[in-house]
């Protein structure tokens, strides 16, 4: 692992174009779930698989029940960054790191101040009303019980993509864009399991596709350099 990092290192240092692709694991080192790791939110029991409940459907049929959920699992506000989103953040302002695409929806990435930021499947932090799309904060929607209403009699949603709902459009262009440019593509904490978001991979042109996990991924002899360790512990030697 230590000739890995002492070339990863080399790159970094020489390179003023780095993408970052992140998946769940970034965030377990916060202390935030992962869904399909060994102690995440899919292997726990409730009444409703976790995938049932975060779908559309279920939220359009079953609200106070996906409100319940959302707000007892999906709501860590007190999470906050750890040295992998430090060190993006840092690589950022250094005028190394172009964007991070993140699977995410904890607004982590922000709160360790990178400023561009793609968000594939949203975030908790922007919520909306249905009929008036009136913007409504993450802390006025954790604050209240049952479905959240609008002034305006409608039902506030978050921002976030649920299952059977299709990604922004806008976002994925952008993120296609950054990782067809990108002379070192870092992709860390995902098993690249996830699509349409794994297949971004696939649009990368150059010779230094970096993967960074705790396990095995599907892409792993597709990359030029691989790591596996926790993501927060690689980065802090960075």
């Amino acid at each position: 692992m230590q000739e890995q990092m002492k070339e990863l290192r080399s790159w970094i240092e020489s390179s003023d174009n780095i993408v970052f692709f992140g998946g769940a694991g970034v965030s377990t080192e916060s202390g935030i779930p992962d869904f399909r790791s060994v102690d995440g939110l899919y292997h726990q029991k409730y009444q409703y698989p976790p995938e049932t409940i975060l779908s559309h459907t279920f939220f359009m049929t079953q609200t106070e029940e996906f409100f319940r959920f959302y707000r007892e699992k999906m709501l860590c506000l007190d999470a906050e960054p750890n040295p992998a989103h430090k060190k993006l953040a840092e690589w950022e302002k250094a005028g190394k790191l172009r964007a991070i695409i993140t699977q995410n929806i904890d607004g982590l990435h922000q709160k360790a101040d990178s400023k561009e930021v793609l968000e594939l499947h949203g975030s908790v932090h922007r919520n909306f009303c249905m009929r008036c799309r009136k913007p409504y904060s993450v802390e006025e929607v954790a604050a209240r019980t049952g479905v959240p209403h609008c002034t305006c009699g409608g039902i506030i949603k978050p921002d976030v993509v649920l299952y059977e709902e299709g990604l922004n459009t806008h976002t994925m262009n952008e993120s296609v864009r950054y990782i067809q440019n990108a002379d070192i593509l870092i992709v860390g904490g995902t098993s690249l399991a996830v699509y349409p978001a794994a297949g971004l991979l696939d649009y990368y042109r150059g010779k230094k596709l970096v993967l960074v996990n705790k396990t095995p991924t599907p892409a792993d002899h597709r990359a030029d350099l691989v790591i596996h360790g926790a993501i927060g512990e690689v980065f802090s030697q960075l």
